[in-house]
């Protein structure tokens, strides 16, 4: 089988179980199996596929069309320019979360400390620190496993010596960790909405990393009461929050009295994405 026909089959075949990526997500696979750019599906549509090449890439469409997320199948996900490892045992980075990095370059100036809670693959701090300098994180997850993978993408992009992953819920030890900035996108999704979700979520993605408790707030009220331990006067708070949770997480700030100018940002569709405040 040539290239061109094995993406035309794998576009086929997802597009028959209703994937709306189709064409995206056969071209990703194709290029995985094949160790390939984009370029070349349309420089060389008659290159040959191997047997195993053809064998392989059938199991990878094969798993896709079981509504298996392309990020876990390849094993890795871009996010910033970057490349991060991910598995299930972590969220996959999302274009979404870019605002919430891209926010917090704007105040993060040379020699500054984050703290990142609910790291997961660890992509937020580490996106942050891949484009600064001098710059360090403290990264916390409850998830063993999670944390694992985070310290591989800190290996991976050279950041190890700047990073600290702590495994705990949610805040590190008090008086351990003083930050310019506390970041985080914590779990904010409704308990009873989950199984409501699409497949490669509900069924793919950490519910641990995913659960926000009965009203999706349980992770705001916790980290908006405590933040005050870890943040320098004047530090920046930055929350990446669900499209309909701004009011509700704008009120929790206020209502704890020590922030101000606080702000609400919104992504590239309108929907409201980040809240950030400021600590007196």
């Amino acid at each position: 089988m040539d290239y061109i026909s094995a993406y035309t089959k794998g576009i086929e075949q997802l597009e028959g179980v209703g994937i709306t990526e189709a064409k995206l997500d056969a071209r990703l696979l194709l290029e995985h199996v094949c160790a390939t750019a984009q370029n070349d599906l349309y420089a060389h549509p008659d290159r040959v596929l191997t047997k195993m090449q053809e064998k392989r890439y059938s199991e990878l469409i094969g798993r896709r069309a079981m509504r298996e997320p392309v990020a876990y199948i390849l094993g890795y996900w871009e996010f910033m320019g970057l490349r991060f490892t991910v598995s299930t045992d972590v969220l996959i980075p999302e274009q979404d979360s870019e605002f919430l990095v891209e926010e917090a370059l704007r105040y993060c100036q040379d020699g500054a400390t984050i703290l990142d809670l609910c790291t997961g693959s660890g992509c937020i701090a580490l996106g942050v620190l891949a484009y600064t300098n001098d710059t360090r994180a403290v990264c916390t997850d409850i998830s063993e496993s999670a944390l694992k993978i985070a310290r591989r993408n800190a290996e991976d992009l050279g950041l190890s010596d700047r990073t600290e992953f702590i495994e705990t819920d949610l805040f590190p030890e008090k008086g351990s960790v003083k930050a310019d900035i506390l970041i985080s996108n914590p779990p904010y999704i409704k308990s009873s909405v989950i199984d409501t979700l699409e497949p490669e979520v509900r069924d793919y993605e950490p519910r641990l990393a995913l659960d926000g408790d009965e009203d999706g707030l349980v992770f705001y009220r916790r980290i908006i009461r405590g933040a005050g331990d870890y943040l320098y006067s004047s530090g920046l708070i930055l929350l990446e929050i669900g499209f309909d949770q701004a009011e509700e997480v704008k009120k929790l700030l206020e209502d704890e009295g020590h922030f101000h100018d606080i702000e609400v940002i919104r992504d590239f569709s309108g929907n409201d994405r980040v809240v950030k405040a400021f600590f007196y």
